[in-house]
């Protein structure tokens, strides 16, 4: 654990550095760049190297990582695997590139990607460049990245696509989605989620969707059998027994109450801030009344990363009001801290369970991958 937490420490310190875009503004001195852009520049480079670093020299770490071997060596294998065809062709490149299967090659790949797109949102897109990176590492992104390898690279596309959603530009967005659904098909389903909260919904459309809320209550059956067609790889698995998530469901609640009390009338005023909202909303629906779906939380994660980027804004845009003395808007961004340090530290007592076990964190250096089930003839 040591290693992580040293990460962590030292990533957030050079954050400290990292304006985003926003922050910046359209600053510059002669046509080149001012001292503050070439900081952000250099200091998110440096934060780029140490994730994707840690991320890329691990071996056997990660709750799916010799399973991924193993259905690697079978791609390039030509024999049938469980995955989709842009993990299997990619694996299959880097394999042929190598001339070995350097499946080392293909994690560090997965790293790579996937911090570049969440950092590029980040910098891009945050009113709080630091306060939404701590949220990305205190509140398990980064980590779960490093156990589960696809889901995360299609939640990172999923994220950066988003703003091609909110700016219009629907084919450049779907592009990408369709391009992020060849390593996990689930991100198909922000195809439609994604355009749902860009719109502008009238009262009779709520309406709809509470009727439809209520009627999960007594067409369950009727419900997880489309789920089941749409996803029949789930058909007969642990999977159909669904479940929900406590804590999420507190997360979208305080968010959502933070929203009504900051933006008040302007909570849907823009297309950014309606998606923001729309999709902490439907994601609180999901955990609610979705909650007998299978693996709900994958589709909830997809609307509910949007938080490491509204909240953020919305503590930015809090006016400085005084309560007991008190500057409110600082207090709530302290809270803020907390909270998401008390989860980070829940969720490292559990890091070496099933489901997660990025610990102990060994690396290619000192340790080597056991046998997988082909080289012990289980294959």
């Amino acid at each position: 654990m040591l290693i992580y937490l040293m990460l962590t420490v030292t990533v957030l310190l050079v954050a400290l550095n990292i304006k985003s875009l926003r922050e910046e503004g359209n600053n510059c001195i002669y046509g080149g760049i001012t001292r503050q852009q070439l900081k952000s520049r250099t200091s998110i480079l440096a934060v780029f190297v140490l994730l994707t670093g840690v991320s890329a020299i691990r071996l056997n770490v990660g709750n799916d990582y010799s399973n991924y071997v193993e259905f690697m060596h079978r791609a390039y294998s030509n024999a049938i695997v469980p995955t989709e065809p842009g993990f299997n062709y990619l694996t299959i490149l880097i394999y042929k590139l190598s001339g070995f299967e350097n499946y080392v090659a293909v994690f560090a790949v997965f790293a790579a990607a996937t911090m570049f797109l969440f950092l590029t949102v980040l910098r891009r897109k945050s009113e709080d460049f630091w306060m939404s990176f701590m949220m990305f590492m205190f509140l398990g992104y980064y980590f779960q990245s490093i156990s589960t390898v696809r889901y995360y690279l299609a939640l990172s596309v999923a994220v950066f696509s988003a703003f091609y959603c909110i700016e219009r530009d629907y084919p450049r967005f779907v592009l990408m989605v369709l391009a992020g659904a060849l390593f996990h098909k689930s991100l198909l389903v922000v195809l439609v989620l994604y355009p749902f909260a860009c719109i502008k919904w009238r009262r009779w459309m709520l309406g709809v969707l509470g009727l439809i809320c209520i009627s999960t209550l007594f067409l369950k059956d009727f419900y997880l059998d489309i789920a089941i067609k749409l996803y029949p790889s789930y058909a007969g698995t642990e999977y159909l027994s669904g479940g929900t998530s406590k804590v999420s469901i507190l997360r979208c609640v305080a968010v959502l109450v933070l929203a009504l009390y900051v933006l008040r009338e302007d909570i849907t005023k823009d297309r950014e801030l309606r998606f923001y909202f729309y999709c902490n909303l439907f994601a609180l629906i999901f955990y609610t009344f979705g909650s007998f779906l299978p693996t709900v939380s994958r589709i909830a994660y997809y609307l509910t990363v949007t938080q490491i980027l509204y909240v953020p804004l919305l503590l930015k845009r809090m006016k400085d009001e005084r309560i007991y003395g008190m500057n409110l808007k600082k207090v709530l961004k302290v809270v803020t801290v907390i909270f998401c340090l008390v989860y980070f530290a829940n969720y490292m007592k559990g890091a070496a369970a099933d489901g997660v076990r990025i610990l102990p964190y060994e690396t290619i250096f000192f340790h080597e991958l056991p046998a997988t089930l082909s080289e012990r003839g289980f294959g």
